[in-house]
């Protein structure tokens, strides 16, 4: 029998949040919620959460988590959104608790920052496509690895053209066909830029080259992720799309879970279908590479220009398609400044290639935002 482990969940109000509280829930003798945090957005759910669980220890705000997650404990689940989980995933590593990382923007925009406070082995994480191939990884040696492939769903818009996708409605993007996700993320699958930002994050956990790592649409969202070794072979973790699987993985690593979801139903018929990518109507999976090839501060402004645009897309101030047009027009601003200020220029905020800071990740981050801000507002 393993060990109880204690477990602090940061965005314990969202949908991995509340998901991990019920893998918690219905395994008692396995682990044990000894802190909780969330932005404030629903106090009284994260209150009713406290007393349910019998947790002392309650963080609201990215201040208040990063302090949370910085206290001893075995396991931190970090389940907040966007670049507010970067100090809390930081302060988790430093602690020597192992990282359930539901958060793959601290490690995106972190990058190298993340990496080096990281020991083998503890960061786990909690995407179900990077859970999957963590978990068909080890069927072969680092240098047997051919390629990843991550498959994305097409979320709710598969098979539409560019032109028809004009028209989307913030309703509409929030309708995912297979998932049940905050109202960033399920923008962003329907966008792609989700899938991108998968990519980044794949590379980073993983050390495989970004040109080795596809992208195929698989709408039923069985097959999680898949790896190919080098003899020809494809390894693949498949099970029906529910988050507690990933989850309980990565909080009882490396030993499984029982019971933590249903697992498929082998006695009747399915079939599954993987499809290319369409780049013309879903451009953001090519952006998104740019930003992880220019690596330093690159993925920081990729990612907060594109919270600054979803947020501006549910409020009604920018149409579908300018998503990721915007998101670009920073990213290849952003990249401009950074080329002219290696060539002299030290008035950009930027040092890529240079020593990445705390301060420079959070600096790219605010002027992406501000930039986007100001772009929208043109338009």
């Amino acid at each position: 029998m393993a060990e109880r482990r204690d477990v602090i969940i940061l965005g314990s109000t969202g949908s991995i949040g509340r998901q991990a509280l019920d893998v918690i829930e219905r395994n008692p003798e396995r682990f044990r919620v000894v802190g909780l945090s969330a932005g404030g957005g629903q106090p009284d759910l994260l209150a009713d959460q406290a007393r349910r669980h019998g947790v002392a220890d309650v963080a609201l705000g990215e201040a208040e988590s990063a302090e949370l997650a910085g206290r001893s404990c075995d396991v931190v689940l970090n389940g907040l959104a966007g670049a507010a989980g970067l100090l809390p995933t930081l302060r988790a590593l430093e602690a020597g608790s192992a990282l359930a990382l539901a958060n793959k923007e601290s490690l995106i925009i972190g990058g190298p920052l993340v990496r080096e406070r990281a020991r083998p082995g503890q960061i786990r994480p909690v995407d179900s496509e990077h859970s999957a191939l963590a978990q068909c990884l080890m069927a072969g040696t680092h240098d047997e690895v051919s390629r990843l492939i991550l498959t994305a769903s097409g979320g709710p818009f598969r098979g539409w053209s560019r032109e028809r996708l004009a028209t989307v409605t913030p309703e509409q993007a929030l309708d995912h066909p297979t998932w049940s996700m905050g109202p960033l993320v399920t923008i962003n699958s329907s966008t792609l830029v989700n899938k991108g930002l998968e990519v980044i994050e794949a590379h980073l956990l993983f050390d495989v080259p970004l040109d080795r790592i596809d992208v195929v649409v698989h709408p039923q969202s069985i097959v999680h992720s898949m790896v190919e070794f080098v003899d020809g072979s494809t390894i693949a973790q498949a099970s029906p799309p529910d988050m507690r699987l990933p989850i309980a993985w990565a909080l009882g690593w490396p030993e499984r879970v029982a019971g933590a979801a249903p697992s498929c139903d082998w006695s009747k018929a399915a079939a599954w279908e993987f499809l290319p990518v369409d780049h013309e109507a879903f451009p953001a999976l090519t952006v998104a590479r740019r930003a992880g090839a220019a690596g330093g501060t690159a993925p920081a402004v990729f990612n907060a220009a594109d919270e600054a645009c979803v947020a501006a897309f549910l409020e009604g101030r920018l149409p579908y398609l300018a998503i990721v047009e915007v998101v670009s027009a920073v990213l290849d601003e952003h990249l401009g400044r950074a080329s002219a200020a290696a060539s002299g220029d030290h008035g950009n905020h930027d040092v890529s290639g240079g020593v990445l800071t705390v301060d420079d990740v959070l600096g790219a981050d605010s002027w992406a935002r501000t930039r986007a801000g100001e772009m929208i507002a043109a338009r």
